[in-house]
């Protein structure tokens, strides 16, 4: 019996220690095959002697059986809320009112940590294991939930989990506390909520409107062993309540007194050296204000490099006996406050939904919003994706909705309310004939968006402009003086952009002389631009700016581009089948070559004076200004494919890779962009750019 409870003992030992490792500190010691070898062992000698099986076993992760209702729990302490600030000067301001309850000159630092969007918990051990967890609930009293927080793998079920010598300054607390209460911030890392609203999602089940929503529904179940099945994490960053061996006779007022760190670094250092995660690699120690919130500021830009959602940063004052010191306010205590971030979800309601048809002809679902700031700008337009996205998320015209700003991407609709319908929300129907022209949608297989397939339907008039514009550099002449020139008649395609009148433009509202002026400058300019401009410009699907720098560098006229057929285009290094093809019948269309005609009479540059040579083998540029980088592409670019996009990277001598990794020095962000890449690589701090961006990168 001895020998089974030793080797139990350590076959628990070694689990802990490689569990912590893996989901704490990301650096595995062993291979999953190994870990699992061991854990079938620990479960077959605990099979043999169940009377042997501890809480803190590392079998009892999997979750128990389910319970009829949650346990009330009241804390040891108080588990207070944290005030807020908005900006640096309310930060300023905070610091000028505590200040004064201060001694003059006392020197002081301060602790900035990420304010993580999750579920406050409170974790209780005695003598090591841990025996309690509990939900913050209204500070005072928490649910007890216990069974569920057993299953996250980041938390130690018994501590520490490793050996606690070398820890230097914490030299005096080696010794294992009798009572240790943690308190921490459970969370779902925003890649793992992506999947598990998939998951639920193509289940039929209802989804989560946001990763804090994920996880406290996740953590609230009653069956610990859904709560299992979800990966959540945890980072800890406060002791509640700390007792040494031999506890005190009597209850002693100050957490100094009692053993506990004097310092909130303190006090991460010895939560991280017991084995609980801590965020470590945001964490950080100054020695003036000024510096913490220049620190919390930087965060503003860089959030979205986190693997979890944070809604800012808080400032802490270091010494604990400070903090004591100072008291609390209300139920938010006055030695630390969070600087929030701009926000960037929302909830309003949905009034309608309206459409607009890409270059290309797909046709695309827009949510129209009651205005709502969401990070300091006005929201009143959102992406729906698509039809297919707005059936299984059952988002209805009348809904209270989630609406998400994250970064440069464009604002979409995460989904509705439920609970807020009155029952006179209307279905969004996907429309059986374009909204513009009355001509039948068409869906091609394997592919999500709905088309138009009417080349000349109105709706795309403004894209088409727009897209003419954009390609061709006239300055000055945005979407919405493009949409105005089309709703006075005044432009029914590009080739029209080169009729306008001075005197037509001055009938218009907004515009003077100067204006009309400069805008026909600009207009009158872009008849110079190169080939390649043009070629990119007239839209020519799958033939963005690399695919035009390619045959322009075999054809010096869009006559003999346009005289070129498949077999001929596919000698060109570069050219697929697809796009040999899409030029060939868009040079057939008699409209097609009717424009060119149009645009070569108003003046347009439709040759080179001489062809330019060929580029070096595979295309690429040696040296070029993407040499030794690594790009991902995801997501629609408003004027590459993803083909184009690659050769665009690739010709300036960068690689282009499928999955984001490590090594991975950008990620291109169009519109509708992929959640696996997108998490990953704000899990790994890849910088995100968007096409614009790509094209200034050239340049440097």
């Amino acid at each position: 019996m001895a020998d089974v409870q030793t080797r139990i003992a350590e076959l628990r030992r070694q689990l802990n220690l490689h569990n912590y490792r893996y989901h704490v500190l990301d650096s595995p010691l062993i291979s999953d095959a190994e870990y699992d070898k061991l854990m079938a062992e620990l479960r077959r000698l605990e099979a043999e002697r169940p009377e042997l099986v501890t809480p803190d076993s590392p079998t009892q992760r999997v979750g128990g059986q389910p319970s009829d209702k949650f346990v009330k729990v009241r804390h040891p302490r108080s588990i207070l809320s944290l005030g807020n600030a908005f900006e640096a000067d309310g930060v300023r301001a905070w610091w000028e009112r505590i200040g004064k309850l201060l001694p003059e000159d006392a020197p002081i630092a301060f602790v900035v940590e990420p304010k993580i969007d999750g579920l406050t918990v409170v974790l209780h051990y005695h003598d090591g294991v841990l025996v309690q967890g509990a939900t913050r609930g209204d500070g005072e009293v928490g649910e007890d939930i216990t069974p569920n927080l057993r299953t996250i793998r980041a938390i130690p079920l018994h501590i520490p989990v490793q050996d606690l010598t070398g820890l230097g300054d914490l030299s005096g607390l080696q010794s294992l506390p009798s009572t240790l209460v943690v308190r921490g911030e459970a969370y779902l890392p925003i890649a793992a909520f992506e999947k598990l609203n998939e998951e639920l999602a193509a289940a039929g089940e209802k989804t989560f409107a946001n990763p804090r929503n994920g996880a406290a529904g996740s953590l609230r179940q009653l069956d610990p062993r859904i709560t299992a099945r979800r990966p959540l994490s945890i980072l800890c960053y406060q002791i509640v309540e700390f007792s040494p061996h031999p506890l005190p006779p009597s209850p002693v007022p100050s957490g100094q007194e009692r053993g506990m760190p004097p310092t909130q670094w303190e006090t991460l250092e010895y939560l991280e050296a017991m084995g609980f995660p801590i965020a470590h690699e945001v964490n950080r120690r100054f020695d003036s204000l000024d510096q913490a919130i220049a620190y919390c500021e930087a965060w503003v830009e860089k959030r979205d490099s986190l693997p979890f959602e944070a809604d800012g940063m808080v400032i802490k004052i270091d010494d604990l006996g400070v903090q004591a010191a100072l008291g609390v306010v209300g139920r938010d205590p006055r030695g630390m406050l969070a600087l929030k971030f701009p926000a960037r979800e929302a909830t309003t309601q949905l009034n309608s939904v309206t459409f607009n048809i890409g270059r290309t002809g797909t046709i695309n679902p827009v949510a129209l919003l009651a205005p709502i700031e969401i990070g300091g700008v006005i929201v009143e337009r959102a992406t729906l994706h698509n039809f297919d996205d707005i059936a299984r998320k059952d988002i209805r015209i009348g809904d209270t909705v989630t609406v998400v700003r994250r970064g440069d991407v464009i604002p979409y609709v995460v989904g509705p309310v439920t609970d807020l319908r009155t029952g006179k929300e209307q279905e969004i129907r996907a429309p059986d004939k374009c909204p513009f022209c009355d001509t039948p949608v068409t869906r091609q297989e394997g592919v999500v968006a709905l088309c138009c397939p009417n080349r000349d339907c109105p709706g795309r008039v403004d894209r088409q402009v727009t897209h003419f514009v954009y390609a061709m550099d006239m300055e000055g002449l945005g979407e919405r003086i493009v949409n105005q020139l089309i709703d006075e008649g005044l432009v029914r395609d590009v080739a029209d952009l080169y009729s306008i009148t001075h005197e037509q433009l001055l009938e218009l509202e907004g515009f003077a002389d100067k204006k009309a002026t400069n805008l026909l400058n600009t207009i009158a300019a872009s008849k110079s631009r190169p080939l390649v401009r043009v070629l990119m410009a007239l839209g020519v699907p799958g033939v963005g700016s690399t695919v035009a720098e390619l045959l322009t560098q075999h054809f010096s006229s869009l006559d003999e581009l346009a005289a070129a057929d498949v077999d001929r285009l596919q000698t060109i290094e570069g050219i697929g089948p697809v796009t040999a093809q899409s030029i060939v019948e868009w040079f057939g269309h008699k409209s097609n070559c009717a424009l060119v005609a149009k645009l070569e009479k108003v003046g347009v540059r439709m040759r080179e004076a001489k062809k330019k040579a060929a580029p070096a083998a595979g295309g690429a540029l040696a040296g070029g200004p993407f040499t030794g980088k690594t790009f991902v592409v995801t997501g629609t670019l408003p004027t590459m494919s993803r083909e184009e996009a690659a050769a665009f990277i690739k010709s300036r001598g960068g690689k282009v890779t499928d999955s984001v990794s490590k090594k991975t020095s950008y990620l291109v962000v169009g519109a509708d962009p992929g959640g696996t890449k997108y998490n990953k690589a704000q899990e790994l701090g890849v910088e995100m750019i968007d096409e614009a961006a790509l094209r200034k990168l050239v340049g440097k």
